[in-house]
This record gives structure tokens, C-alpha cells and sequence, in this order.
């Protein structure tokens, strides 16, 4: 079994530089008292008629829902309303922040919180308060984590043998493609184009633009697999949707990362595998193998090839494998 990525040659560019994080597969939105719950849908109400992607909507519900479930259990340590008072706000977000950071159950990286506090702004210049004085953490100066050789090849053997085309196609297009789960959902069957030979995958990032790539030969082999199966499926015929849950209809983001996380575990993976960890494997793959990087950009939809640097940064296993490399002399 080989874990190489080959190159692919993208038609058009767009999209974001980066994929929100999501809720972990299974979890449930967290409840929120009364009031809470009617701040929440006021903001959902405003969110709507804002020009943001469904996806940029949902994150920041799912992002300030978090927020006002935290607040309702803290909002009486602060002399002020938090949701009305500037200088209570930006306590309330400091301490937010920290307790994302260090003192809440689940740590949470410094990208997650900042995609939080991306969120939150919104939420309170929505509300009149505007943006909270609250400064933004330093990211690290490594290379996103992507899958290491070993790893690489578990993951496409535990693929190989998942039994269903359509998880095995769910979990091959972040990995050949460089597709975020958003994009590997919104597919439809017309986005792809398959030849005897060849294959194009258009996919569509956020503000409804599009880029294509070449589909890799493993990736179109589970794909004709997966369109020859397809029409036995519920509402196949009035759904265009390329995948289906088991009602007919698109299947959703947290059901294909559950798909993927499903593959990891059997996989045996010592770390979590994600769609977005996927993706990165395939630009640090690209980078590393010296592909152009304005060309890797195009490939991953990325606005700024600044995002695309990243990938040609150390990883944390570069760090480590350079430390095993000193010796001190006794």
C-alpha cells in the first residue's frame, strides 16, 4: 500500500484560507437558560440576513452558544450585565478566553480561539457594544499537523476496507483532494466529471465560489463505485446531492466527520484524524515535494499564499527528530 499523494492541477481558486473547526462528532448543542436562549435566537435572527456563507452562520451560532453557556454560569462574578455593559463584556471575554485556553475540561488550541473570538465580536457589534478589547493569541510557528508516512498508510488501509463506497469516498476526498468537510458535503453529483480515464472535482468553498481539481485515480475508482450504488438510495432521483444519509437526504457535516473519526479508530491512529488534518497532509505532501506554492493555493482554495506557507514550516516531529540529532560530549 502506498500513502503517496500525487499532484493535481487546479481550473479555478477561491475560497478560504483556512476551515472553522467543528463540534465533535455526536455532541449536542449545549442548552442554555431561557433568557440565554432568547439572546441566541435574536442573534440567529440577525445572522440570517447578514451576507455570510451558511457555514460562517452556523459556526458562529455554535460559537456563541458556547459563550452564553458559560455565561450564565458566571455572569453573577461580574458588577455589570456582560451582554450590555462594555467594560463587563470585556472581562467576561478575557475570562472566556482563558478558560478556553487552560481552565476549562477540554483545552482548546489557540486557532480554535480565536476563530472564537472571530464569533464573539460579531455577536457583540451585532448588539451595539462592538468588538471586545480583547487581543488576539499567537498562533504557533509550526506547520499545521498532518499524518506522518506510518500513519498515512493505517489510515488508507483502514479506508480500503471500510465496507460502504460512500464513507470510503467521504474519507478520500479531504486526503486526494484537500477538500474542508464543508465542501465535501456540498457536492453535488453534477460536480463530478469523470472520463474513461480522468476526473475533475469542482468544490465549493464559502460565498458560493468554486475551484476544480483533478480527481486522483484511488479517489475515482470509490467514486464510480459510489455513483454506481447511489441510485439505490431514498430520493436519489429528486436529490442532486452526491451524498445521501439513509432518509435521502445531504448528508451533514457532523455525519461525514463522524464517518471519518469512524475509519481513524479503526484505523488505530494515536491522534485524532479530521477532514481538516487530511487536508493538510495533502498540502504538506505538495509543499515538501517542492510543488509551486501559488499552484498548492489554487489546489486548497486558499485567498492568501501566506496560509499556504505554513505548510513548509517545521512540525512538531521535525522539532523532535532534531533534538534526538544533538549529542553533548562528556
Amino acid at each position: 500500500m502506498s500513502s503517496e499523494i500525487t499532484r493535481f492541477e487546479p481550473s479555478q481558486a477561491s475560497g478560504s484560507a483556512s476551515e472553522i473547526t467543528r463540534r465533535r462528532p455526536g455532541a449536542r448543542p449545549t442548552r442554555l437558560p431561557p433568557a440565554y436562549d432568547g439572546v441566541l435566537g435574536e442573534y440567529a435572527t440577525a445572522l440570517e440576513r447578514a451576507p455570510l456563507s451558511a457555514e460562517t452562520r452556523r459556526t458562529y451560532r455554535s460559537r456563541v452558544r458556547m459563550f452564553l453557556s458559560w455565561l450564565a454560569d458566571h455572569a453573577a462574578t461580574y458588577s455589570a450585565d456582560p451582554l450590555a455593559d462594555r467594560q463587563a463584556r470585556d472581562w467576561a471575554v478575557r475570562d472566556y478566553r482563558m478558560w478556553l485556553l487552560r481552565d476549562g475540561p477540554a483545552k482548546r488550541s489557540r486557532v480554535y480561539v480565536n476563530s472564537a473570538l472571530t464569533a464573539l465580536d460579531d455577536f457583540h457589534v451585532r448588539r451595539g457594544l462592538g468588538k471586545a478589547d480583547v487581543a488576539r493569541e499567537d498562533l504557533p510557528r509550526n506547520a499545521p499537523r498532518a499524518l506522518e508516512e506510518r500513519a498515512r498508510i493505517r489510515w488508507l488501509r483502514a479506508v480500503e476496507a471500510h465496507l460502504s463506497p460512500r464513507g470510503r469516498c467521504i474519507a478520500l476526498i479531504p486526503y486526494y483532494a484537500g477538500a474542508r468537510i464543508s465542501e465535501v458535503v456540498r457536492l453535488d453529483v453534477d460536480d463530478i466529471q469523470m472520463s474513461a480515464r480522468k476526473g475533475r472535482l469542482r468544490l465549493y468553498g464559502k460565498g458560493g465560489k468554486f475551484r476544480e481539481v483533478d480527481i486522483h485515480p484511488k479517489l475515482r475508482a470509490e467514486l464510480q463505485l459510489w455513483l454506481d450504488e447511489r441510485p439505490n438510495w431514498p430520493h436519489a432521483g429528486d436529490n442532486g446531492a452526491l451524498f445521501l444519509n439513509a432518509k435521502g437526504g445531504r448528508l451533514t457535516t457532523r455525519a461525514a466527520g463522524g464517518i471519518i473519526a469512524e475509519i481513524a479508530q479503526t484505523a488505530g491512529l494515536d491522534d485524532p484524524t479530521t477532514a481538516h488534518v487530511l487536508r493538510h497532509t495533502l498540502a504538506t505532501t505538495l509543499v515538501r515535494g517542492k510543488t509551486d506554492l501559488v499552484l498548492v493555493a489554487e489546489i486548497l482554495g486558499h485567498a492568501r499564499l501566506e496560509t499556504t506557507r505554513r505548510y513548509s514550516l517545521p512540525s512538531d516531529k521535525d522539532k523532535e527528530d532534531a533534538l534526538k540529532l544533538i549529542t553533548v560530549d562528556r
